[in-house]
């Protein structure tokens, strides 16, 4: 069934690891009749956590979704990994979603993922509610834990759209604070019952406070509020959903999705609070041109859809799961894919619950679907018609900060390693696999150890592929201080044609590598110059320190001689080659390391500690400006060797709120000590 866009609610499910949020899901999907009974984290047997990994460790590792109805509504839940690994998953969806669900362990309360994502969430404008799981835990003072909710993440704009009940310190369940209606946990399900005496001056106060916040988003009834009149309930909700769509107002619920509480009061609360893919602003794309245009969640426009999810099976191939911004597709369409320039027609087309897929005929605007058998379709890639071609902003993607080196234990482990990452890389673009001509390494890299170890245990055990990893080793260059000359001579005669090849030539500091020729009287034809300048750029990959190779010299052959027979192009390369050998200590060389080009997101209070230890790795400080949700960004230059495990040392000195991303930036002279000593391990 096709919904109006006006009808449909994508809807992210985020918290920190364990909090519940797949309890959540299965929750809602239960309340909805989804399904017929409610499945469990520790009975493996949830819709969301459907993969064997998942089940194992009893956490979500990649996004589910699950979609439900209601009342003629569909709300498409995207329950999303609350471990730090799997980022990637959370960037590529709450970019398409307007409105999330943060859901908080009460017995463990604002944890730093919870604080992570509801920065997130609030840069990019994403309507919050803050839904307090587990309320029956023992010893939850909800009181405590409101007031750390404020502290953390909303302050004021944080409301309590309902409170908890109790006797005898003990979670029986909730008031409605909207409605001033409350409901009673009898052991199976909730049921009406009467606001408890003791609680009625708490509840209408917060009744009060809500209606308060309410009134402020428009002044008529902001000067209805304060000439005592009552807010009728309509204008509560009306004012309330206001505040939501505006991010004015963070709603606060509470409940327990193993016990069934409060899910009912959320899940209505979904639909009439939440914003529909027609509301807020309108996706911006760039067409052809470059420039920016809105693009608005309207059936009559033209269609545009954004690849946000990928997954992978040996049976299946590529499945890409995608969102349409606009118009809508059906089974059979072709449409135009500017990320590679190319034309690709819809022959399969699904709706998407957990790991099941459904044939469609149409996926309409708003809403969400498959596709599948389109390999060259990547993450973030957008498909329109051919008529209106137009791009998609891709997700900036962490980019990966720890590596290894892999080793495969037979030919036939090597072959199949690249064709097996490039197809992990299908679904997880923070993955990254190189061959270091330099160090003759195969790099493999992740954004944490634990994320990278996911990785490998995914090639042995899904691919079969048998390797041993090893330490990151150092990419370094050697150059040059100082000005030499040296003679290069390569003359071998045994009979017959021979080689015969001299050169004089000066090697100095240059702040690129050239190659010159100031030979004068035709001691040297010009013929001979190309093979001169290979020799000398082939010598140039191997110094003399660590065989690194050599960066920045300017070579000039001044002078040399030739033979009229034995002479020849090899002759002459082979003595550029012993030119430069022979004067390469005359020219004082040094060892150059890579610096690396990271930007550190930490919250205010660990910039003192991070900015300490970087001045201990040698880095090198370039900035640290504020960013929107109040956290920093250090901007630095740091030695390679000094962050090789830095995304773990980050994560341990900043409790596990720091991230950074990195670049390559440029190589600089390794202290004169340092470079003594990694010299003379190269030797022994």
């Amino acid at each position: 069934m096709n919904y109006a866009p006006k009808n449909i609610r994508n809807i992210a499910i985020l918290g920190h690891q364990s909090s519940g949020k797949t309890t959540l899901t299965e929750a809602l999907a239960y309340k909805a009749g989804l399904i017929d009974k409610q499945g469990s984290i520790e009975t493996k047997n949830t819709i969301s956590d459907y993969l064997d990994e998942e089940k194992k460790r009893l956490s979500s590792i990649q996004t589910s979704i699950v979609p439900i109805e209601k009342d003629g509504y569909k709300l498409n839940l995207l329950d999303l990994p609350g471990n730090d690994d799997f980022v990637y998953e959370i960037l590529g969806v709450t970019r398409l979603i307007k409105g999330a669900v943060l859901v908080i362990d009460a017995s463990k309360g604002v944890q730093n993922g919870t604080v992570k994502h509801f920065n997130m969430l609030k840069k990019r404008g994403v309507p919050i509610f803050i839904f307090v799981n587990k309320m029956d835990k023992e010893n939850v003072n909800f009181d405590e834990l409101f007031e750390e909710i404020c502290a953390k993440l909303g302050g004021k704009k944080c409301i309590p759209f309902s409170y908890p009940i109790g006797r005898k310190e003990n979670f029986d369940g909730f008031v409605n604070v909207v409605e001033l209606k409350a409901q009673k946990y009898n052991g199976v399900t909730c049921e009406d019952d009467v606001i408890y005496e003791d609680k009625r001056a708490k509840i209408f106060e917060l009744h009060n406070t809500l209606c308060e916040a309410v009134a402020t988003t428009d002044d008529s009834l902001l000067e209805k509020f304060f000439s005592g009149e009552t807010l009728t309930k309509e204008e509560i909700k009306t004012g309330l959903r206001t505040g939501v769509l505006e991010a004015d107002l963070y709603p606060v619920l509470v409940g327990s999705a193993s016990k069934d509480i409060g899910i009912l009061t959320l899940l209505n609360m979904l639909i009439d609070y939440f914003p529909s893919p027609a509301d807020l602003k309108p996706y911006q794309a760039i067409d052809e041109k470059g420039n920016e245009i809105d693009i608005k969640t309207d059936v009559n426009e033209p269609t545009t859809l954004y690849v946000f999810k990928n997954t992978y099976s040996t049976y299946q191939g590529l499945t890409s799961i995608f969102k349409v911004n606009s118009g809508s597709l059906k089974l059979g369409d072709t449409l135009y894919c500017p990320n590679i320039n190319e034309t690709v027609r819809i022959t399969s087309l699904f709706s998407v619950c957990g790991n099941k897929f459904t044939p469609v005929e149409e996926v309409s605007a708003g809403d969400i679907g498959a596709f599948n058998k389109l390999d060259m379709i990547r993450l973030g890639y957008t498909l329109c018609e051919q008529g209106k071609k137009l791009k998609y902003k891709p997700v900036k993607y962490p980019t990966p900060t720890y590596f290894l080196g892999i080793i495969p234990a037979s030919k036939n482990d090597s072959d199949k390693l690249f064709p097996a990452v490039e197809k992990l890389q299908y679904e997880d673009p923070t993955i990254y696999l190189e061959r270091n001509e330099t160090t003759g390494q195969i790099l493999i890299g992740g954004t944490t150890s634990s994320h990278l170890n996911y990785v490998l245990d995914c090639l042995r055990s899904d691919y079969k592929l048998n390797f041993k990893t090893e330490a990151k080793k150092i990419s370094y260059r050697e150059t040059i201080t100082a000005s030499a000359e040296a003679e290069g001579r390569y003359i071998k005669q045994s009979g017959g044609s021979g080689f015969y090849g001299v050169v004089n030539m000066r090697f100095e500091p240059a702040d690129h590598t050239y190659f010159t020729s100031s030979v004068t009287g035709g001691h040297i034809s010009s013929g001979y110059f190309p093979a001169i300048e290979k020799g000398f750029l082939e010598a140039m990959q191997h110094g003399s320190l660590v065989q690194a190779p050599v960066l920045n010299v300017h070579a000039d052959v001044y002078d040399g001689k030739e033979h009229r027979v034995d002479s020849n192009e090899l002759a002459f390369k082979n003595a550029a080659i012993q030119a430069f050998r022979e004067a390469y200590m005359k020219c004082e060389p040094v060892l150059l390391e890579p610096y690396n080009k990271i930007v550190i997101n930490v919250p205010q209070e660990f910039i003192g500690s991070v900015l300490s230890d970087l001045s201990k790795r040698r880095a090198k400080i370039s900035s640290t400006e504020e960013d929107q949700d109040g956290s920093f960004n250090i901007a630095a230059s740091i030695p390679e060797a000094e962050i090789l495990e830095y995304a773990n040392d980050l994560k341990s000195l900043t409790r596990g709120t720091g991230f950074f991303n990195m670049s390559f930036d440029t190589y600089n002279k390794v202290p004169k000590e340092l470079a003594e000593k990694i010299i003379q391990a190269h030797k022994q």
